[in-house]
């Protein structure tokens, strides 16, 4: 049973491992084009939105525009991040927003 489990871990390890790899060596190698890296460079923020929207506009599962207080409270913290390019400031200023907004 030991050797069983052993290479269960091994086989996951591998399977975890050559995904995150494997495009590291082969393209390491490849002058990957220009048009193609500046597509690449729209993925963090498409990412984001595909993250935040949902939750923003959809809270209960519906479209809710009018008494929505994650939307209210993306108001100022998003002011805040364009502002000052703060994290720990963006964060803090969104969880003020969202205890003022629920009192």
């Amino acid at each position: 049973m030991d050797r069983q489990i052993l290479i269960i871990i091994l086989g996951t390890a591998v399977v975890t491992y050559l995904p995150r790899m494997l495009p590291l060596v082969v393209l390491s190698r490849v002058r990957l084009p220009e048009v193609f890296l500046r597509w690449l460079s729209y993925v963090p923020a498409a990412v984001l939105a595909a993250l935040l929207v949902p939750g923003l506009l959809l809270p209960d599962g519906k479209l809710s525009l009018a008494a929505n207080p994650y939307l209210l409270a993306a108001i100022p913290t998003g002011i805040v991040a364009l502002k000052t390019r703060s994290m720990a400031l963006t964060i803090l200023t969104g969880m003020v927003a969202m205890v003022l907004i629920q009192q």
